[in-house]
């Protein structure tokens, strides 16, 4: 069983600190997303990039997170209401069992999270499912290199391995690039959803 839990909750200062080295508007505008779409966050958490893409895509879009933390999901909730952001729906369960919809989405996305996952490829096979004929799946993922955050080299996904593990759940993979001095970004297209 995947459990994708967090030992503690991040404070406030804790996401003014990320933003230093990650800024999730600029990531998100750079994958394309828009007024309008549909974003799927696979590992939401407490909504580092489900909040910044709910006020994007505005009241006609919507933010779905999936996370198997309820903890996290009661406070992504309570940030989103506090906002007034209606636009977010969240669910609580194995990203390896959830299958929200069939080509809803805009964007499936899963930001520093893949590797966390017991069955990847199922949890691939099933944002193929999700994603619209012409949507994104959008991995980004810690570098795998000695870096001063994040796990240790071990546990991390090189962008090769990340693409090879898109590839063996039916995407065509389409880009990878850097983003910001410690992430890289794979960027992927449906593929034929008959395999999936």
């Amino acid at each position: 069983m995947a459990h994708h839990t967090r030992s503690r909750r991040h404070l406030p200062e804790d996401e003014a600190a990320r933003r230093r080295w990650q800024h999730p508007e600029s990531i998100l505008e750079g994958i394309g997303l828009a007024f309008g779409s549909t974003f799927i966050d696979v590992g939401c958490g407490e909504g580092f990039f489900a909040l910044p893409a709910a006020r994007m895509v505005g009241p006609h879009g919507r933010v779905c997170g999936i996370d198997i933390d309820a903890e996290a999901l009661d406070l992504l909730q309570e940030k989103a209401f506090r906002e007034g952001l209606d636009n977010v729906v969240l669910h609580r369960g194995m990203a390896e069992e959830i299958v929200l919809c069939s080509g809803c989405a805009d964007v499936v996305f899963f930001g520093i999270d893949l590797h966390d996952f017991v069955d990847p490829v199922r949890v691939l096979r099933n944002a193929n499912r999700m994603v619209s004929g012409s949507g994104l799946i959008v991995d980004m993922d810690w570098k795998k290199e000695p870096l001063p955050l994040g796990p240790p080299p071990g546990k991390k996904f090189s962008p090769e391995h990340a693409a090879a593990l898109m590839t063996e759940a039916g995407l065509e993979v389409r880009a990878v690039a850097e983003s910001g001095p410690y992430h890289y970004i794979v960027t992927a297209v449906a593929g034929d959803k008959k395999k999936g």
